[in-house]
């Protein structure tokens, strides 16, 4: 149910030459399944505690370095073990970065984005009555490094995989010298719109489950689209300047359209808000 992430994931490898696509593909689908599995654990299981999450979320970090040891993920749980499901797969995706040349480069910024997602999901699932305090508390510890960012900005910049996903490609069509630039790149204004545009069509599904939504829980809902043409701008901007530009900029696009073009946008009455959106935002890309 999960495999048109993988295919999201995925869609940078269309500019690779064919050996380059296979690595990156074969990294990107076991590490996205890593975040998928986490991430419904962490929505759905009944018995798992935000205090469980850190030792969980290792797994990506560890995943995203050829020479981490396995630790024991499920450590403050869920009770038992999934038969070796999510140990294979931080096996599977450490294997194959071994046989990137210059992967050294990527760890440290891949180590850095496991780092912020585990913490975002351990402060949005904390109990309803104190998950929005402890976001906003959690951004004003990084509020200097990202002035032109509102809370919910920052707190769905760190929920997204393509600062992971872009510098590795950058890795294998430009080599290391790329991999900063790249990951500056997508974080956290690319980051953001990814994790926006996903709250943007669960709303029902969040309010249904009493998950935190990072659009209806925003200070202002209502600037939601004129927020994201902001980010867009700013983003496409960025992402001129890095050495494959049609590539990333085909990924920002093709992100918003994927989005919002979603089933759920018809289903759940949002088709006005759309249209606006996607108005706003081909008025900013235009432009930028």
């Amino acid at each position: 149910m999960k495999s048109y992430h993988v295919a999201g994931a995925a869609v940078l490898a269309t500019f690779l030459p064919q050996s380059s696509m296979r690595a990156y593909i074969d990294i990107v689908a076991p590490l996205e399944s890593i975040y998928d599995y986490l991430d419904n654990l962490c929505d759905r299981h009944p018995t798992i505690t935000p205090e469980a999450f850190p030792a969980l979320h290792q797994a990506i970090a560890d995943a995203c370095d050829p020479d981490a040891p396995l630790r024991d993920y499920y450590a403050c749980g869920p009770h038992g073990d999934d038969g070796g499901y999510l140990r294979d797969l931080v096996l599977d995706v450490q294997g194959r970065l071994r046989g990137i040349e210059g992967i050294d480069a990527l760890v440290p910024f891949a180590r850095e984005a496991a780092s912020l997602y585990a913490r975002m999901q351990s402060t949005v699932h904390g109990d309803s009555e104190n998950r929005i305090r402890a976001c906003k508390l959690w951004f004003d510890e990084r509020r200097t490094a990202y002035p032109h960012l509102r809370w919910n900005e920052f707190v769905a910049a760190a929920g997204s995989q393509f600062q992971v996903y872009a510098p590795l490609f950058a890795l294998l069509s430009s080599g290391p010298a790329s991999v900063a630039i790249a990951y500056q790149s997508y974080f956290p204004n690319v980051a953001a719109i990814h994790v926006l545009l996903d709250s943007f069509i669960d709303r029902a599904e969040d309010r249904e489950h009493d998950d935190l939504n990072l659009v209806d829980a925003s200070d202002a809902p209502g600037e939601i689209g004129e927020r994201l043409a902001a980010l867009a701008a700013d983003s496409d901007a960025a992402l001129r300047r890095l050495a494959d530009p049609q590539a990333h900029r085909f990924v920002l696009r093709i992100m918003a359209l994927f989005y919002l073009s979603h089933p759920k946008i018809e289903r759940e009455g949002y088709t006005i808000e759309t249209e606006a959106m996607l108005e706003n935002l081909e008025r900013s890309l235009a432009a930028s």
